[in-house]
């Protein structure tokens, strides 16, 4: 069936085209929000132009020259929002927990603390970060596009594909108290079938890989809760969970299978890397030499799995350490006991995220290289008896157009 150009373009879209129906559908306003404030008073965040600075009173840190301290009169323009236009004087406090020193012309983001339309409180958020932001990101894409030519433009359709599942999908189903698992495997299958059909098309490669990365993201899965029940650690153990609680009583959000999902989306990239790796290795084999056989077609992906397991291994465990380092440096400077250290809620939840991570590329080595040994043969093989079978019928019809003209 998937020998035919159009029944794969034809999927292919009517996939696309579900996708976008389900993040439509997900994605509308649920009945019930969570409302951080509580009664009338809402908070907003605006553009705002600094007109000028009337006065400041600034001293720079002694511990890191590059940050100053003290207070800013600002005289500041709303350019966005309900109050736009409007003129405000406001302070800015600077601190080493909040430190926006703003100048002349400068854009920024105020908050409007508002109890109603009449009575609002305008203070300093932050820099207005978004265009430099759009800017690298643009940037980024260019680079790909301009480095990677084809392949490079369909990888940003790829990352902007995932972006959207995530946003448009994956949050509002936990919100809606989807399965937190449920949702990650939904999605997780949805983006790796997606940026690997977009890439290597309707390839006997990209199907072993998408196979054989969604065994390994359910199996990740699997280990992050059953280790996750024998220590006893659950989205209850997170540093928001106060803040979760409520949310999740207001939206019937479930916070227990919250931390299992973000690990299995977390270790995806790595486990959809190795996966397309095996399987490319084993279709470069299996075509430089179609007569080997499933059991050495699997020895091939096997043997260029192992020169993977190490690095992909240790690139989960420096990412997980570096989302956490701040925290690290501060159980090293208190000299946390190691009792203490080996039995705390963040660590034994880095080492389940670790570890899970871990095991999901290990063991999608061995089930790619299985998958596209048996797969890739009997692929190829339709395939070209298919194309055999054109190339005798356009020589038939050749013949048949020389022996009328004759």
């Amino acid at each position: 069936m998937f020998t035919s150009k159009k029944v794969r373009t034809a999927l292919f879209t009517a996939v696309v085209l579900l996708i976008c129906l389900l993040m439509y559908f997900f994605y509308q306003s649920p009945e019930k929000a969570y409302n951080e404030q509580g009664g009338t008073s809402y908070a907003s965040y605006e553009k705002a132009k600094v007109l000028r600075v009337i006065s400041e009173d600034l001293a720079k840190d002694p511990a890191d020259g590059g940050l100053y301290h003290g207070t800013q009169q600002l005289e500041v323009k709303i350019l966005s929002g309900e109050h736009r236009g409007e003129i405000h004087t406001i302070t800015n406090y600077l601190s080493p927990y909040i430190n926006v020193l703003t100048k002349k012309g400068q854009t920024i983001v105020v908050n409007v603390d508002s109890a109603d339309h009449q009575n609002y409180f305008v203070t300093v958020y932050s820099q207005y970060r978004a265009p430099l932001l759009a800017f690298m990101i643009l940037l980024f894409f260019g680079v790909l596009w301009a480095i990677g030519g084809k392949k490079g433009l369909k990888s940003v359709l790829g990352i902007l594909f995932t972006f959207a599942s995530i946003f448009y999908l994956f949050i509002p189903m936990l919100y809606r108290g989807y399965s937190p698992i449920l949702a990650s495997v939904v999605v997780g299958v949805l983006t790796t079938c997606i940026t690997l059909l977009l890439l290597n098309g309707w390839s006997s490669k990209s199907i072993a890989a998408i196979l054989g990365t969604t065994v390994g993201v359910v199996i990740t899965g699997a280990i992050a809760y059953i280790l996750g029940e024998l220590l006893q650690i659950s989205g209850f153990n997170t540093k928001e969970v106060e803040v979760l609680l409520i949310v999740a009583q207001q939206t019937g959000m479930q916070l227990k299978g919250l931390l299992f999902a973000g690990i299995m989306l977390a270790t995806l990239g790595a486990i959809i890397d190795v996966g397309i790796s095996i399987a490319s290795s084993v279709y470069e084999v299996y075509m430089a030499n179609p007569t080997l056989s499933k059991k050495e077609l699997f020895l091939s992906g096997i043997n260029v799995g192992r020169d993977m397991m190490g690095t992909m291994a240790n690139t989960l465990i420096l990412a997980f350490t570096g989302t956490t380092l701040s925290s690290l440096m501060i159980l090293y400077a208190m000299k946390v006991h190691f009792t203490q250290l080996t039995n705390m809620n963040m660590v034994t939840i880095e080492v389940i995220q670790g570890i899970t991570g871990c095991f999901g590329v290990v063991l999608t080595v061995p089930i790619v290289a299985f998958i596209s040994s048996r797969m890739m043969p009997r692929f190829e093989k339709v395939i070209n008896n298919k194309v055999e079978r054109n190339l005798n019928l356009n020589e038939r019809e050749d013949n048949k157009i020389i022996k009328n003209m004759l």
